[in-house]
């Protein structure tokens, strides 16, 4: 009962491949027969994660690493970036070293391990932007107090409750909730159990209806502050217009772009499992790794302050433009 080692990665359900290799020994079949040596063949699906890993690490390396050596981002909002930051990197690292240990290193424990560290990084990932959305409403209703020693106390809790959480999920599959005994009950990401998926895709489901919730009253926030500016510096209705669009233009990308890379493995995780083709995880997975190459571009780039400091890093000055500009209603 020898089986023949597929190669593919560890934590995708591996396709059945149904091999006849039964031959019919003749009387003058002599000459023996040499088999070919399996070729260790690299699935396309798994390299392109592994450069959407490589790309993840490096951008958001840069942020975490601007963050912590500027003494002057250590507002409640710049330590919710951080913490979005440092959630995708650990998840780029995790789909770079899923990538090695899946064609170099193939065990329980390794996979075991990865798919973890994985699952962790990626609900600390989404967390994080449920804080940094939070963190963003509670700025505006709470204008005048939001720069108060509470704030702190109440950002430090949400970063201890989140990744606290985030590791909670991670470590289920170390701890014994996994399928790797039951086949039967993988899910499309082997070795999570199909409860196991359900339960994070309905997390999900129910942390984005509370996204747009808050993003909604933002929205509304945003507008009402925008009519008080113009009527307060007598702007024209064009340009009261045109500065409530913007901010609500601002909010639709930011919560489309999420939807749009993470529902699509979100409910295709809710209505299939381990029969289902790899081709189809791979399908709906990549898209949901490019949220957090989009993450630094729309929170921390986008930034005044890491604007400049990442200006001061690369050439030593921050260009009069950067250094000059105004926060309007529409920056959220």
């Amino acid at each position: 009962m020898n089986e023949e080692p597929t190669v593919n990665a560890s934590w995708l359900p591996q396709d059945r491949v149904e091999a006849s290799s039964t031959e019919n020994a003749s009387g003058s079949s002599l000459v023996p027969v040499v088999e070919p040596e399996p070729e260790l063949w690299v699935n396309p699906w798994d390299i392109v994660l592994c450069t959407s890993g490589t790309l993840i690490s490096c951008e958001n390396a840069v942020v975490v690493l601007i963050i912590f050596h500027n003494p002057s981002l250590r507002a409640p909002m710049f330590l919710l970036i951080g913490s979005l930051a440092l959630a995708d990197l650990l998840a780029g690292i995790g789909l770079i070293v899923n990538f090695v240990f899946a064609y170099l290193l193939r065990s329980e424990a390794t996979k075991l391990v990865t798919v973890g560290l994985i699952v962790a990084s990626f609900s600390a990932s989404v967390g994080s932007l449920l804080a940094i959305t939070v963190d963003r409403y509670l700025s505006l209703y709470y204008a005048l107090t939001y720069n108060s020693e509470r704030t702190v106390t109440f950002t430090y809790v949400m970063l201890i409750l989140l990744w606290g959480a985030a590791i909670c999920i991670g470590l289920l599959p170390v701890m014994g909730w996994n399928c790797l005994r039951d086949e039967s009950t993988c899910s499309v990401i082997r070795p999570l159990t199909k409860n196991n998926a359900a339960v994070l895709s309905v997390s999900f489901l129910l942390m984005f209806a509370l996204m747009l919730q808050l993003y909604i009253q933002i929205c509304k926030i945003v507008m009402r502050h925008a009519h008080q500016i113009a009527l307060q510096h007598h702007f024209l209705a064009t340009s009261h217009y045109v500065t409530t669009r913007k901010g609500v233009s601002t909010l639709a990308i930011i919560l489309g772009t999420f939807a749009a890379c993470w529902m699509p493995f979100t409910l295709y995780s809710l209505i299939a499992d381990y029969t289902y083709p790899s081709i189809y995880t791979y399908a709906t997975l990549l898209p949901a790794t490019y949220n957090s190459i989009i993450n630094p571009v729309i929170y921390a780039f986008r930034n005044q302050e890491i604007q400049k400091a990442l200006w001061l890093v690369c050439c030593g000055c921050v260009p009069s433009n950067l250094s000059q500009r105004a926060r309007s209603p529409s920056d959220v």
